[in-house]
C-alpha cells in the first residue's frame, strides 16, 4: 500500500467528493482506515467493474483452460489470421471499415453552463 493513499474513514467523509474526483485518474484508490487499521478501499467505478471481470475470468476453470490451449495453439502456429480469414471466406478489403472510424459531427453538440452556477460552485471551492 502506498502510504499517500492510506486515510482515515473520517478524512475520508470530509473529502469525499474530491476523493471520487481523484480515483478517476489511472491507479489511483485510497484504502480508508478505522482505529489505524485498513476498513475498505474507494476506488473508481470502472476499475471495481474491470477487476470483478478479471476475477470472474480467473476463478472459471474452464475458462483457463480454454485460454490456455489457445496459447499452447498459437505457439504452435495453428491459428488464422484476420486476412486469411477474410480470404477465405470470400470478403474484399474494401468490405470492412474499422468501427473507430468516424465522421466529424457538422453540428456538435456544445454544453451551455450559466455563468451563475460557475460563480457559485467557485465561491463554495474557495470557502474551504
Amino acid at each position: 500500500m502506498n502510504s499517500k493513499t492510506i486515510i482515515s474513514i473520517s478524512e475520508a467523509r470530509r473529502r469525499i467528493f474530491d476523493l471520487a474526483e481523484e480515483v478517476q485518474k489511472p491507479s489511483t484508490y485510497y484504502t480508508l482506515t478505522e482505529n489505524g487499521r485498513a476498513k475498505a478501499v474507494l476506488m473508481s467505478a470502472e476499475k471495481f467493474d474491470s477487476m470483478m471481470e478479471d476475477l470472474e475470468i480467473l476463478s472459471n476453470p474452464k475458462i483457463m483452460t480454454n485460454i490456455k490451449e489457445a496459447e499452447e495453439q498459437i505457439k504452435r502456429g495453428e491459428y488464422v489470421t484476420l486476412d486469411e480469414l477474410k480470404k477465405e471466406l470470400g470478403y474484399k478489403a474494401s468490405d470492412f471499415q474499422p468501427a473507430f472510424v468516424m465522421e466529424k459531427p457538422k453540428n456538435p453538440y456544445i454544453a451551455k453552463i450559466k455563468k451563475k452556477n460557475i460563480k457559485k460552485s467557485v465561491m463554495k471551492k474557495n470557502a474551504k
